[in-house]
């Protein structure tokens, strides 16, 4: 019996060890932020206001964004206009607020940034969901129609942030697109074509398809996407069969690939510390890219809860936000983790 109790005592002590070291070095639970009078429903995108120390969240199922002032890490108002917002910009020039919203009329809404009234709409085709902000150029991409719209191509419109008007689409053969990326020293964007298991590259300025990326041969179902344009390397997550693709971006080739299971919706690279987060369920995975060829160690795994797919990096604050469900008796909030080198 003894000998018995000691085995358990074992067992215990190393699952409880096991548990603990699943809290590792990359980030450390600093503050936790509540999000009252929200019921169960899922999040989908943050975005930020630098200048004014602003986080807004999509609370998607709860038909409303979130407001959360980054100075006392509390919530200071609720826009409950937007129907199923999924997506933002922020433009901190016009000072508004442009949210991407297909739960009414499939739409794009702009809000007054200091007092969050509705200062106006653009109409979508179906589904306004993924969409990317060019802060430099203050223009706004955002997918719309396709599957839903039942076309075989959907659009991606570009609006301008300080007219407030929709200037231009560019047309993408595919029914569903995903996550984005732009950039910053060239006119290239890069666009995950969901059910084509490929990645669209777009040339901004003649706004216009120019190469398509297969990435078949590694995987499908291509949601999330992060970018080191430095070392021209787009990092694609395939939900199957669950990993991470890495194509070079100088030629279009895959280059590597490494595992990133779990159910993800949300991935970001940081150049400074040349990491990768990828958030997802069970864990937000962080990589980092090793000074030996193509490899990327995984340094640890941030337990996650039920559903807690959505989060930012935010370099500058060295934070990293993910947004926690309500769920059953669990109360929905922002985990707050500071990045530690």
């Amino acid at each position: 019996m003894k000998k018995s109790k000691t085995i358990l005592l074992a067992i215990f002590i190393f699952f409880t060890l096991r548990a603990q070291g699943q809290v590792p070095g990359p980030l450390k639970l600093i503050q936790t932020i509540p999000l009252p009078g929200l019921k169960d429903g899922d999040f989908d995108h943050f975005q930020i206001d630098l200048p004014g120390q602003r986080l807004f969240l999509c609370a998607e199922d709860n038909s409303a964004v979130e407001v959360i002032d980054l100075r006392v890490n509390k919530v200071i108002h609720k826009i409950t206009g937007p129907k199923a917002p999924h997506s933002m910009a922020y433009d901190p020039d016009s000072k508004k607020l442009y949210v991407a919203d297909d739960g009414g009329p499939s739409q794009v809404e702009i809000f007054d940034g200091t007092s969050y009234q509705l200062l106006g709409t653009i109409p979508m085709g179906a589904h306004a969901d993924p969409s990317i902000y060019d802060a430099a150029n203050h223009l706004y991409y955002v997918g719309n129609g396709g599957k839903q719209q039942k076309e075989d191509f959907l659009n991606i419109s570009v609006i301008d942030t300080k007219s407030g008007k929709k200037v231009g689409d560019i047309r993408v053969d595919a029914d569903r697109v995903e996550s984005m990326a732009i950039e910053k020293t060239g006119p290239r964007m890069f666009v995950n074509l969901y059910n084509k298991a490929a990645v669209a590259v777009i040339d901004r300025e003649k706004r216009t398809v120019i190469a398509t990326w297969s990435i078949a041969q590694e995987g499908r179902n291509n949601g999330s996407m992060a970018f080191d344009e430095a070392d021209h390397r787009l990092f694609i997550h395939a939900r199957e069969p669950g990993k991470i693709v890495v194509i070079d971006t100088e030629s279009g080739k895959v280059v590597t690939t490494f595992q990133s299971g779990g159910m993800v919706d949300d991935a970001t690279f940081d150049p400074k510390m040349k990491r990768i987060y990828v958030t997802g369920v069970p864990f937000i995975n962080v990589f980092e890219k090793s000074d030996e060829g193509e490899r990327y160690d995984l340094l640890g795994q941030i337990p996650t809860a039920f559903h807690s797919i959505t989060s930012i990096l935010v370099p500058s604050l060295n934070r990293f936000y993910l947004a926690v469900n309500h769920h059953g008796e669990t109360d929905a909030v922002v985990q707050v983790y500071q990045v530690v080198p």
